[in-house]
């Protein structure tokens, strides 16, 4: 990393204190205040004791508690008492004094260790002046820069922990903000749930729900030091960026504590603060935040203490989640075996979703949607999907549940992965049987909404049972980078991931031609989203989505060239719409397998007749997707009875109704059945199945 310098110096502080190395030592700093040499004013932060975190009592004010703050849409359970990472409250002693700068790096300060980083001035309109905190800073930048100073002055520089952040940011104060249950106007820039980069939602929806609002790309100034500080002197602890911890982020633990640091490792580094385009909701005192530590964004910044590190030792390493515990390890010699291929097998629905009706946090019983699903080596079925209270709300995160080889039911939902306040949207999950490689992808926002991912990738050789460190694939956050189901490898061994193309009515993949170590966009855009995939036999690349219709069809999309130019035609399906997608998968035995929905068409319902059928359906092309001549309702038919969709709402299941919605996705197992989950229900079938009754008039 190139270090140049600057020649401009920025701020006058109360006492100058320049070739610091060579003045004084850690020992000799006994000023309350006083600036470095480059221009960072710092404050001088007793020992003390604080309570950290939210008490499970405290009731928050209902401003911080609702969707929107102009707008009171009622309140939000899981903002009642604080996240459910502010729990428990624990009291904490800080034993050592250490000075804290009182504002953020700006950046003209991180140009004197960093030239080069100029060039992100401005990027995403954001931060473009000496004065205004640095932005697009990973977590490694941020030491990095600490270590340069350290070498540089002969003193102890670093981030502050989580529990030194925290403890110099409430400044002796217990309400949600150092100032009290609100947090004054002039700190409020942008609190709202931006989609920046993507223009059309904030522009239209949030100047509908704010109309006297002036919006222009959700740009504001990220000036340091222009509101007032807090008690202790220090300024923009609430908002503008957010800050960089040293802490892997991890669960608090109860009991008092003194000097702690976190975790002994995890996948996320803390921030803290909160920043612009955020609701105010998370920029309390207490509120904890995190992503990857090669993360960076217009919205994480930092902040830099003087201080030896705490002699205290960090915490273990957060205990597995429930559906990585007791995993099986080796295959069962049984595992390609089941029900006989050339009879009809079908089971099901099941519900794979059972969240508990109370659960508010980190798993929701509100909103559960959108899953990826695949079988394991050991004979397990997984699935991951996400769940939340609102799908662009900063709480969603993606639950799992386990289906065990030879269980009936699917477990009890847990945890599957968790970044800290970042929405992650359109979770993937795909087995390379050849490999026994198990992929999850995920979009990683900067903040809420899915307007602005980065897309991240992780694999598992045991099932499941851990994971590698989450990488970045693709870094910036953007547009196309919403990950949906399916991932395919191709004969020529490139994988690719369909991605929603936000900003566009289409899908776009995510292309690897190395095994996954590196990452290109495809370029092109497939005509609908949520699409579905497959290769043809002639190497083309044949698709099916939502939305984009043709002659009021499903259009279809065809590429020769792995996603780099499409061309378009109808489909001879229904289109789909909202709660909908659908699954285009390849079966082991050659047919190319569609499930999808439809209203009154005439195809084989549950009785094994031809019959005018609506909801969720499957039909087989044995032809490369040139015709579909087998088309049957996914029911086990019978008399009409009430069973559950998405989110559990009702729906009625009978031999000429399915289930009418719910985003799909379908895996074939080792031996042979075919899995289909909606957002709600598990199916599973058999190619005999399908095919039973093709002939029936």
């Amino acid at each position: 990393m190139s270090r140049g310098a600057c020649s401009a110096t920025i701020g006058v502080g109360v006492m100058l204190w320049c070739v610091i190395g060579a003045a004084a030592s850690w020992a000799e700093l006994t000023e309350e205040e006083f600036t470095n040499s480059i221009g960072m004013k710092f404050v001088h932060i007793k020992p003390g004791t604080f309570l950290m975190g939210t008490p499970e009592e405290d009731v928050l004010p209902d401003a911080l508690t609702t969707d929107l703050v102009k707008e009171k849409t009622g309140p939000m359970p899981h903002r009642r008492h604080g996240d459910f990472d502010e729990h428990p409250v624990h009291e904490v002693r800080i034993t050592e004094p250490f000075f804290m700068a009182a504002m953020e790096v700006t950046n003209a300060q991180y140009e004197q260790y960093d030239f080069n980083h100029g060039r992100f001035r401005g990027q995403q309109g954001f931060s473009c002046m000496d004065d205004e905190a640095v932005i697009f800073v990973m977590w490694h930048d941020a030491v990095a820069f600490c270590e340069w100073l350290s070498e540089k002055e002969g003193l102890p520089y670093r981030l502050p922990t989580e529990a030194e952040w925290e403890y110099a940011c409430r400044a002796g104060t217990t309400t949600p903000f150092s100032m009290g249950d609100a947090l004054p106007v002039e700190f409020q820039k942008n609190v709202f749930e931006s989609w920046h980069p993507d223009p059309t939602p904030t522009r239209i929806t949030e100047k509908f729900r704010y109309p006297e609002r002036q919006f222009k790309d959700n740009i504001v100034l990220l000036t340091v030091g222009r509101t007032p500080p807090n008690p202790w002197g220090l300024y923009d602890m609430h908002g503008n960026v957010e800050e960089w911890c040293l802490d892997w982020y991890g669960p608090y633990v109860s009991g008092p504590q003194a000097d702690p640091v976190g975790r002994a490792e995890g996948e996320f580094r803390v921030t803290r603060g909160g920043s612009h385009s955020t609701e105010l909701y998370f920029l309390r005192s207490a509120n904890r935040m995190g992503t990857l530590p090669e993360d960076s964004s217009w919205l994480i910044g930092f902040r830099v203490v003087i201080g030896p590190m705490p002699n205290s030792k960090p915490l273990s390493p957060a205990t597995p989640y429930d559906y990585q515990k007791n995993v099986r390890t080796e295959v069962p010699p049984d595992r390609n075996q089941g029900p006989d291929r050339n009879k009809p097998y079908f089971k099901g629905p099941q519900p794979f979703v059972r969240i508990s009706p109370e659960a508010h946090g980190p798993l929701f019983i509100d909103h559960n949607h959108d899953p990826g699903l695949a079988p394991c080596p050991n004979g397990d079925l997984l699935t991951i999907w996400y769940t939340t209270s609102r799908e662009k709300g900063r709480e969603l995160c993606l639950a799992a549940s386990r289906l065990r080889y030879g269980a009936e039911e699917w477990e009890p939902a847990s945890l599957f992965w968790l970044a800290p306040d970042r929405n992650l949207h359109s979770p993937s999950l795909w087995l390379d049987k050849e490999s026994g490689l198990l992929y999850h992808f995920v979009g990683l926002s900067a903040a809420a909404t899915w307007g602005n991912l980065a897309a991240v990738m992780r694999t598992s050789r045991d099932s499941g049972a851990s994971w590698s460190k989450a990488r970045l694939i693709a870094p910036e956050h953007g547009l196309r980078h919403q990950m949906s189901e399916p991932v395919i490898r191709t004969r020529d061994g490139a994988l690719l991931v369909a991605c929603d193309a936000t900003g566009v009515s289409g899908t776009s993949f995510l292309i690897s031609r190395d095994n996954g170590e590196t990452w290109a966009d495809s370029i092109g855009t497939m005509r609908g989203i949520h699409g579905g995939v497959v290769e043809l036999r002639d190497g083309r690349l044949f698709g099916l989505g939502r939305g984009n219709n043709l002659d009021d069809h499903m259009p279809a999309s065809y590429s020769s060239d792995q996603g780099w130019t499409w061309s378009y035609a109808p489909s001879p399906f229904q289109p789909i719409s909202g709660g909908q997608r659908l699954v285009l998968l390849r079966l082991d035995e050659g047919p190319i397998m569609l499930v999808s929905f439809a209203q009154d068409v005439p195809m084989i319902d549950g009785s094994g007749k031809k019959n005018a059928c609506s909801g969720m359906f499957v039909a087989l092309s044995f032809d490369e997707a040139e015709t579909w001549p087998v088309m049957r309702l996914v029911t086990p038919g019978g008399a009409p009875r009430q069973t559950g969709t998405m989110d559990n709402q009702p729906f009625t299941l009978s031999d000429t109704s399915a289930e009418p919605r719910g985003y799909l996705a379908g895996c074939q197992g080792f031996n042979g059945v075919i899995h289909i989950i909606s957002s709600f229900q598990h199916y599973a079938f058999n190619l005999a199945w399908i095919r039973e009754g093709a002939n029936a008039t």
